[in-house]
């Protein structure tokens, strides 16, 4: 049967017609849902904006990326959150999406509407890192890993304080044969992913050749700083995935596998049993996953997890418990403080899978609730957040550990989140408050005489230099006198 031109074009056209028709229906049906949803939740649209002056907002992505050189990325977002407040609406490339710094927005973002949310451009921002894990999945796959590592929380949450002493026994010896000026971010970094490895792999760094430990944390750190642009860039990530990124990626993954492989080869040598004994987390994971490579990627979650973030916290061993420490009320004031001007993750995003809503910052005044299309994105600033005049008072940017005495924040609630919120909650919480006490109070044994350097010029709190990796740190290091 011979199939004219004519009639082909006529089919083409038909088949683009019922499309056209099905996408028109389809926008029509999802509109009416969206707009009977909005209407039964009395939503009210945002009518706060992120200022911008050029057109698609890209002058506000310009600036955006011009901060970075001055290492004051967030300062130069502070000013957006005190002129708009703590909700805003921008649009981006023609899509639109969100900012928040409000408890109520965070709470049902992470736990009461939790389910209404998903990852969205953090999966494959995060990927060529950290591979399958807690930080880059969802759903059923991250419940799986999240109950697979509660296990081994739990397991150390019963383990006394003393399985820091070898560490901060190293820290203290390495301290004590410095001179002048210290600074001692990076004692302490190291200290941080010496527990943390012996935690998670059974081993210690120091059991990997120095300058094998020495590439890793330099390949570590740059991963995750590219890592975390990636993250900015959204959608986009996939723009920005230079060589060295992907070789530094690869050298942290050939880390955590050599001691994958040594925790596998004890088992076969010396049986499951006596190889627990020594690699209980790895062992456990692989009796789960029977995947060397998942059990890796596990791995390095919990590295990225332990390592970065009790850093930037910052007598006799055997008299300091548990039951001890929790007594040490002004210490856990200091740590609060700490942890409230400089939380552990500053700004993360979620995506909603379906259409939701947000409870505040919609209306002239800001307090209705706002409707959330499915797709749509939204960045969340706990570093903005905790900086909220309307929580902390006028000297809300002031490091003031005296506020948590008393009563004066009963009832914070989700203005206060440092170890995240919700059903993703941080597993380690316990850990990394033991292990920075310890360590503050071991350090302060060792050094009574610590204090800051006279000519050390001081800033107020939010407008020094920092570090924005996937967490924030000091970007000039943390320079003290030790004796």
């Amino acid at each position: 049967m011979e199939i004219h031109g004519s009639e082909i074009q006529d089919s083409v056209t038909t088949v683009c017609f019922i499309y056209l028709l099905y996408c028109a229906f389809q926008y029509w049906q999802r509109y009416s849902y969206d707009k009977s949803f909005g209407q039964k939740h009395n939503c009210l649209p945002m009518e706060t904006w992120l200022p911008y002056k050029w057109p698609l907002a890209l002058d506000v992505l310009k600036r955006q990326y011009d901060a970075p050189p001055d290492q004051r990325l967030l300062l130069f977002m502070s000013q957006y959150f005190d002129r708009v407040g703590p909700n805003m609406t921008f649009k981006l490339f023609g899509n639109q999406g969100y900012f928040t710094a409000d408890p109520k927005n965070v709470e049902s973002i992470l736990s009461t509407n939790f389910e209404d949310w998903g990852l969205g451009s953090r999966r494959p921002g995060l990927m060529p890192m950290l591979g399958e894990g807690i930080f880059t999945q969802d759903g059923r796959l991250w419940k799986h890993s999240r109950e697979l590592l509660r296990r081994q929380f739990v397991r150390i949450h019963h383990q006394d304080c003393r399985i820091f002493d070898e560490h901060i026994d190293d820290l203290i010896r390495e301290l004590r044969f410095a001179r002048g000026v210290v600074d001692i971010k990076s004692y302490v970094f190291r200290f941080t992913l010496s527990t943390t490895t012996a935690l998670i792999f059974g081993e210690s760094i120091v059991s990997l050749p120095g300058e094998e430990t020495a590439t890793f944390e330099s390949a570590f750190d740059y991963a995750s700083y590219i890592s975390a642009i990636r993250l900015r860039l959204a959608q986009f990530e996939w723009v920005w995935k230079p060589p060295k990124f992907q070789e530094a990626c690869a050298v942290v993954k050939d880390y955590a596998d050599k001691f994958v492989q040594l925790a596998l080869d004890d088992m076969v040598k010396n049986g499951e049993h006596s190889a627990s004994e020594t690699h209980a987390f790895i062992i456990d994971l692989y009796k789960e996953l029977r995947d060397p490579v998942l059990v890796r990627d596990q791995l390095v979650h919990v590295l990225i997890a332990g390592r970065d973030t009790t850093a930037f916290t910052t007598g006799e061993s055997s008299k300091i418990t548990r039951a001890l420490i929790g007594k040490m009320e002004y210490l856990r004031c200091v740590i609060n403080e700490s942890q409230r001007l400089y939380p552990q993750l500053p700004i993360n995003v979620r995506q909603s899978v379906r259409t939701t809503m947000i409870p505040s910052g919609g209306g002239p005044d800001g307090k209705s609730p706002v409707l959330i299309p499915k797709g749509t994105g939204i960045g969340y600033s706990v570093y903005h957040m905790h900086r909220l005049k309307t929580l902390y008072g006028e000297d809300a940017n002031s490091f003031r550990p005296d506020r948590w005495l008393g009563d004066e924040l009963n009832g914070i609630g989700w203005g206060f989140m440092p170890f995240h919120g919700g059903p993703r909650k941080c597993l380690g919480r316990d850990f990394a408050l033991t292990e920075a006490s310890y360590a503050i109070i071991r350090i302060i044994q060792a050094f009574p005489g610590l204090r800051l350097p006279p000519e050390l010029t001081v800033v107020p709190p939010g407008e020094e230099k920092q570090s924005l990796t996937l967490v924030v740190s000091s970007a000039e290091g943390c320079k003290v006198l030790l004796n």
